[in-house]
């Protein structure tokens, strides 16, 4: 079933040139992999300093690893004279989603979100996202997320919970795929940024959710997609952003991504 904040457009041409009709693969192994949200928009003058930290993660070690990063841009700061090209009313929903678990109804710009929690932006432009590891040293054994794409953009998630005796088959889980674009830059002519050249990586171009289906042990849980193209045109490199969830909640349990073009 599809959400709110889900775009997919299937039967199109597939602009995905990194692939080169290769398959990849990307895994969160046993680990904690946190997702990073960031709701931004090219209207708010606040925004520029969350989006450089945001970018300067494509360099960094972790990226991947430890975190997966994505930017949704909102659209409720367009009102001040600049449409900003990546927001969509489904990214806005979705920021109002989270607050609304958070029990609020007010939400702004930048906010950072990690694995379902608000993240504060001055914790958050302190250092480098770090894996969510604290296991004195012993093995734990954690949620296992893979994604498979072919050359075509057709793929398969495979999801094996940390738990599968006590989820079994009566669990259900959600896998949420997001096709990020980097390397856009915007000059910006009206609003509060009138004047300045903005750039961005990890901007969510598409998104598409599935339920994922047990196997028959109900140890493994599996879909299959195929990823849209991306709303806007122009990204100089592209990711895949995947997570899951569990119903009724936009927290991810485990994620996993990795560069498509670069």
């Amino acid at each position: 079933m599809k959400s709110l904040f889900s775009a997919v457009c299937f039967g199109l041409a597939l602009p995905w040139a990194g692939l080169h009709g290769q398959t990849v693969r990307f895994t969160s192994g046993t680990r904690q992999v946190s997702l990073i949200e960031l709701f931004t928009s090219e209207g708010c003058s606040s925004c520029p300093p969350a989006e450089r930290w945001l970018g300067a993660l494509k360099n960094d070690p972790g990226l991947w690893r430890d975190f997966v990063p994505v930017s949704f841009h909102v659209d409720y700061w367009d009102n001040l004279g600049w449409l900003d090209r990546f927001a969509t009313p489904a990214f806005t929903q979705r920021e109002y989603a989270y607050a609304a678990s958070w029990g609020t109804s007010s939400v702004y710009t930048p906010c950072f979100v990690r694995d379902g929690a608000e993240w504060k932006p001055d914790a958050a432009w302190a250092s480098s996202p770090r894996a969510n590891e604290d296991t004195g040293g012993k093995p734990v054994p954690r949620n296992q997320l893979t994604v498979e794409i072919d050359g075509s953009g057709r793929g398969e998630v495979e999801f094996t919970p940390m738990t599968p005796s006590s989820e079994g088959q009566a669990a259900t889980f959600a896998a949420h795929l997001a096709l990020l674009g980097g390397g856009f830059s915007s000059r910006v002519t009206a609003g509060e940024n009138s004047g300045e050249t903005l750039r961005h990586e990890f901007v969510a171009l598409a998104v598409v959710d599935r339920t994922l289906v047990p196997a028959a042990d109900g140890m493994v849980f599996r879909a299959d997609f195929t990823l849209p193209p991306p709303a806007v045109s122009g990204a100089q490199r592209q990711a895949i952003a995947v997570w899951v969830t569990r119903p009724g909640s936009l927290a991810s349990i485990q994620a996993t991504g990795g560069w498509l073009s670069r």
